[in-house]
């Protein structure tokens, strides 16, 4: 979840069994699974190589720990495991096919797949997150994930993506939000390679006040990017994909250093401290990009690299920008985050804005025309997969289709550890790893 920062851990390899693994075994017994021998490292919770550092530990609950860090407590009982993503993710038994059907797969994301899903009793379609819960662990990110749903259970805004609902199963967690069919804003950006100021200033305007909405209310999002813009029927935008959120009252400073890194501000980049600012950072990486079709600065493959490309960077504007939304640039780009454009009465106040309302039913009154063209071309659907093959996972053992009549999961699986991990091996191998980019849209 959010930028690489962790070293990978190696797995014990002594002769000796871990104190906790009979533990366990004894747990995994419990839920009719099989602990292959000399497989004894599930007490370790922050293995991998993807992990966001984090600004606090990840905080698993104390009457499940032995005393001394990372060690889990061997007493744990099903009721034990399910409490610990309680309260922000109820226990509840997934709707058969009799009340969902599974349409297909139309993201992948950091721990596991999106799925298009229609709910038969009202008729409509949602997009479920599907997030295996040993992914959770095994990155450390037991809070992070909790926060994702208590900020977008808080905020609803006509520029913001809703939450529908969310829930917990056995072995995964579920995130339903609204379905936007028309995709996401990196999509037509791909297809028409750079975007006019009257269009700019429509996405920016709608931007800024979801952005104003959110500081206001005490959110940071930290992960604002054009994957992470979705698109209404009438191509207005929604701000999407709160799993890098956190709540940051005005004042509060932020250390983690977590995003896409092109879009990152510097001193998101160099570990903190930061504020909201770095969100309007980002709105100004994002608004450069959309009018000349590349960014200021190319992605590096670390942040140490990124931190130095972008503090020797002038940021000058194309001569072909008009003076106004020079001037807006300037004033988001700034390095310095006390003194860069960080508010959205200073923001509507631009010259760039002049005469446009900020009333968000006045900005969706008038239909996004271009984009509404541009959803109808022929080529749309292969460039929203960008490359990604339409064909579902293989074998993926996901809840939600274990009752469904078309089953993609092999009847030859038992429900073994070797199985389980060979399913989030398989789920993780279809994370996007570019960059930092957590979600690849296709419809």
């Amino acid at each position: 979840m959010g930028a690489d920062g962790s070293k990978s851990t190696k797995p014990h390899t002594g002769s000796e069994e871990n104190p906790s693994s009979s533990g366990w075994r004894r747990f995994l017994s419990s839920m009719g699974i099989t602990l292959p021998s000399g497989l004894c490292r599930l007490n370790q919770l922050h293995f991998g190589t993807r992990r966001m550092i984090q600004d606090k530990e990840s905080s698993i609950p104390e009457h499940m720990l032995l005393p001394g860090p990372d060690k889990l407590r061997m007493e744990w009982s099903l009721p034990g495991f399910i409490s610990m993503f309680l309260p922000e993710f109820p226990h509840r038994n997934v709707p058969g096919h009799e009340h969902f059907q599974v349409l297909g797969y139309i993201a992948k994301g950091s721990f596991g797949p999106i799925l298009k899903v229609k709910d038969k009793s009202k008729q409509k379609t949602y997009a479920v997150k599907v997030i295996p819960k040993s992914e959770i662990l095994r990155l450390g990110v037991l809070e992070q994930s909790k926060e994702e749903v208590i900020v977008q259970r808080q905020v609803h805004h006509p520029f913001v993506h809703d939450l529908q609902d969310c829930w917990q199963t056995q072995r995964h967690l579920y995130i339903m939000c609204d379905y936007c069919s028309t995709g996401d804003l990196y999509t037509y950006w791909v297809m028409i390679g750079q975007f006019g100021e009257d269009a700019v200033r429509v996405f920016s305007a709608e931007l800024g006040t979801a952005l104003g909405f959110l500081h206001d209310f005490g959110i940071i999002h930290r992960d604002v990017k054009m994957e992470n813009i979705l698109l209404t029927d009438q191509g207005h935008l929604r701000l999407a994909d709160f799993g890098l959120s956190r709540r940051l009252e005005r004042g509060g400073r932020a250390f983690t250093i977590c995003g896409t890194i092109q879009y990152m501000a510097p001193e998101v980049l160099s570990g903190g401290p930061y504020s909201h600012a770095a969100d309007w950072w980002s709105l100004g990486i994002l608004l450069y990009a959309l009018a000349t079709g590349k960014f200021p600065v190319p992605p590096e493959p670390d942040h140490c690299s990124m931190l130095r490309k972008v503090r020797s960077c002038p940021y000058e504007m194309p001569k072909t920008f008009s003076p106004p939304f020079s001037l807006l640039l300037t004033e988001l780009l700034c390095k310095t985050p006390m003194r860069r454009l960080r508010t959205l009465e200073r923001f509507k106040r631009q010259t760039f804005f002049h005469g446009m309302p900020f009333d968000s039913q006045l900005l969706q009154k008038t239909p996004m025309d271009l984009i509404l063209e541009l959803k109808n071309r022929p080529d749309r659907p292969a460039k929203a997969r960008r490359g990604l093959t339409l064909d579902p996972f293989p074998n993926f053992d996901c809840d939600l289709l274990s009752g469904s009549p078309i089953s993609t999961v092999a009847p030859e699986l038992s429900p073994t550890l070797d199985n389980l991990e060979s399913v989030d091996a398989l789920i993780q191998s279809h994370v996007s790893q570019d960059n930092g980019c957590k979600t690849e849209l296709f419809v």
